[in-house]
């Protein structure tokens, strides 16, 4: 996989953004909030953009939570004001470093893209926990998006980041212009009986969900590739997982029941680009065809040569139908 992708050099940040990771590195070119696990990844990709990786404060009043949460991100180098910017979300227990192939190349196509980790996983700071329940991530992402972005955008959500596109589109249509949901992962109702466990049970969960052997075994689902490029693949995808505050959050995420989002679906008439793979071993393309028949304005491409993370395993192509999607080419 490696020997046929073409690296690309991200462009250089601006100053204010070198000026900041002057501050926050180590020497190493990594944030200091990152995991010290970072620097044995071996993806040239992740470690140039985990070096991007920022954080910043997002207003947040939930329940008795009042204050700001330092939210990791990626930042675009410049705002276009005459285009939607494309944002992006991440799939279930993930972080922005999951566009590490994509990311470069929508910039390369001056498309105006930012990368966000969803509140509970990722690499924000929170060790004063608030909520992390569907209906917290759904408003801190409205907060950052009312806060820094302020414009309508083309949200991009993969597998359980599909619902939560689908979920924030259905409360906050102003926010969006269009959405691309790929691997939709959009009709699950919730996460079901776990719900209903013991914490100390469920922490027992999160331990073997954070355990190296389920993840790879996860990302031998997901891709086709070489096994030394998954065990990496593998490292990056639980790199958040060592965050101190983690564990709490995926908990808290857990007894709150999950997404339920399918009733929303038919509600939506936004401009939608259904994206699924055409080996996608995780959710079955049948959903997707489901899915483009329930959504009000949608249209369905196949991504050939690759899994359940197209943007990871085929990501020329990827880039390739959002920036015709963008320009309204694809119909």
């Amino acid at each position: 996989m490696m020997g046929s992708f073409k690296m690309v050099t991200p462009p250089l940040p601006a100053t204010r953004f070198r000026r900041q990771q002057q501050i926050t590195a180590n020497g190493d070119g990594f944030p200091a909030f990152l995991p010290k696990e970072v620097k044995n990844i071996k993806d040239p990709f992740a470690r140039a953009l985990a070096q991007r990786i920022v954080r910043i404060p997002v207003p947040l009043q939930i329940g008795n939570f009042r204050g700001c949460v330092m939210s990791s991100c990626i930042k675009p180098t410049v705002q276009l004001h005459d285009k939607s910017p494309v944002v992006l979300l991440h799939c279930f227990d993930s972080s922005c470093l999951e566009w590490r192939r994509t990311y470069p190349l929508l910039e390369q196509a001056c498309l105006e893209t930012w990368a966000i980790d969803v509140l509970g996983w990722g690499f924000s700071d929170l060790q004063k926990l608030p909520p992390c329940d569907a209906a917290s991530k759904r408003h801190h992402l409205f907060e950052l998006w009312k806060t820094y972005i302020k414009r309508p955008m083309i949200l991009v959500g993969p597998s359980l980041g599909a619902t939560v596109a689908v979920d924030f589109t259905a409360t906050y249509p102003e926010a969006v212009d269009k959405l691309v949901l790929i691997n939709a992962n959009a009709y699950s109702e919730g996460i079901g009986a776990l719900k209903e466990l013991p914490k100390s049970i469920a922490y027992a969960g999160v331990k073997l969900l954070k355990s190296f052997p389920l993840r790879l075994l996860a990302n031998v689902l997901a891709f086709s590739s070489p096994l030394s490029e998954n065990i990496d693949w593998t490292n990056i995808g639980r790199l958040h997982c060592q965050m101190p505050w983690w564990e709490d959050a995926m908990v808290d995420f857990m007894i709150s029941g999950g997404y339920n989002v399918a009733s929303h679906i038919k509600l939506i008439n936004h401009k939608t680009l259904v994206v699924c793979s055409e080996n996608d071993q995780i959710v079955s393309n049948q959903l997707s065809v489901k899915l483009l028949c329930e959504l009000q304005n949608a249209v369905f491409r196949e991504v050939s040569d690759s899994g359940h993370l197209p943007h990871v395993e085929n990501p020329k192509h990827f880039v390739k139908l959002i920036s015709d999607f963008a320009s309204g080419k694809l119909n």
